[in-house]
């Protein structure tokens, strides 16, 4: 299995990525989720050029964030700088779309975004529609050096679902879950697998990243002690943000055993309390795997973290993590929260020790 490491992007996340670069991780992953964090490229571009061996990918790229030539040239851009350790992530949107109001991508708009990126990226001219009519693009002077389509971009689809899944696996993309409860994430990797190979695709040449939040615990450490919550807790809490609004936007998949149910009516009572009334997606997600506002700490108990996170001692994350190999996973993702530098020199140990 291949270590790496996801971020709530920051203008200056190349420290981090520098750093995991030097303790052996294979991949940085950097959200796109522009209205919590900084611009995905302009912080890729800065570990580009300050790293010279771990891979750096869009984890993941929106694609209603931009527009698919300005993506492809974003991606190009890269390349150029970090010549074949590109990764193109990609999915149809939680945070960076709730932000906004709105609900995920269309997974046929999202397709067809894919498509026209990656033919942009490959030097061939496509139709798309702009301002109410069809129009043929290409990208003009790839010979002049100032981008790179030579080096290949994978493709790394983000599907919870068996519609994103079933696409994945016609797209021949590799896989990124966003793992939580141990048999959720097994369950999901035995379906992808299966859509593989219903496309006649080996999953063994497929990459299968495990997305994670969690907190090394010291030996008697509680899963609710004030290290715990600061790192683990704001992605316990995504699943609570996410189940007060399924009904407005859909369910992104995210949730809690029936057992916790009584944790998603409580935050739901403060939700109901979050100004303007007829936008509280806005306070819902201020801080979204960031840090805790103060209200959350009640519903961020010790139960929520064991259930939905990857928190434990250095023995019972290697245990976990031996799980996550032997269900299918290939490449182990875990969030470093911004500030927490000493996060990766915590994870590096666990690792080493699997």
């Amino acid at each position: 299995m291949d270590y790496s490491i996801n971020l709530a992007t920051a203008a200056d996340s190349w420290k981090v990525v520098k750093r995991a670069e030097e303790l052996g991780f294979t991949r940085a992953w950097f959200y796109d989720t522009q209205l919590l964090n900084a611009e995905i490229f302009v912080a890729m571009g800065a570990a580009a050029v300050k790293t010279s061996r771990i891979r750096l990918g869009t984890g993941v790229l929106i694609p209603s964030n931009r527009i698919a030539p300005v993506a492809a040239s974003a991606l190009m851009s890269l390349n150029a700088l970090a010549p074949g350790r590109i990764d193109f992530g990609i999915s149809t949107g939680f945070t960076a779309r709730r932000t906004m109001g709105v609900g995920p991508v269309r997974l046929a708009d999202m397709r067809r975004y894919i498509d026209q990126v990656q033919r942009l990226i490959a030097g061939e001219t496509v139709e798309w529609e702009l301002e109410g009519a069809r129009r043929k693009m290409r990208f003009l002077s790839p010979d002049t050096g100032v981008v790179n389509n030579r080096d290949p971009i994978p493709l790394h689809i983000s599907a919870l679902g068996p519609r994103t899944r079933a696409l994945t696996a016609e797209l021949g993309a590799h896989w990124i879950n966003a793992v939580g409860p141990i048999d959720a994430a097994k369950a999901a990797s035995a379906a992808m697998q299966a859509a593989w190979r219903s496309a006649g695709i080996d999953p063994a040449t497929r990459i299968v990243t495990a997305f994670c939040g969690g907190c090394v615990l010291a030996e008697g450490e509680p899963f609710d002690s004030p290290r715990a919550r600061a790192q683990a807790g704001p992605h316990a809490t995504v699943a609570l943000h996410n189940l007060v609004e399924a009904e407005q936007f859909g369910n992104f998949g995210r949730s809690v055993p029936p057992a916790l149910s009584p944790l998603v009516d409580q935050y739901r009572k403060i939700y109901e309390r979050y100004e303007p009334a007829d936008a509280r997606y806005l306070e819902n997600h201020r801080g979204h795997l960031m840090f805790l506002r103060p209200e959350e700490h009640q519903v961020c108990t010790a139960e929520l973290i064991r259930a939905v996170t990857i928190t434990g001692t250095r023995s019972a994350l290697r245990e976990r993590l031996r799980e996550l190999q032997g269900a299918g996973y290939t490449d182990f993702s875990i969030h470093i929260r911004h500030g927490h530098p000493a996060m990766l020199e915590e994870w590096a140990e666990v690792i080493a020790g699997v």
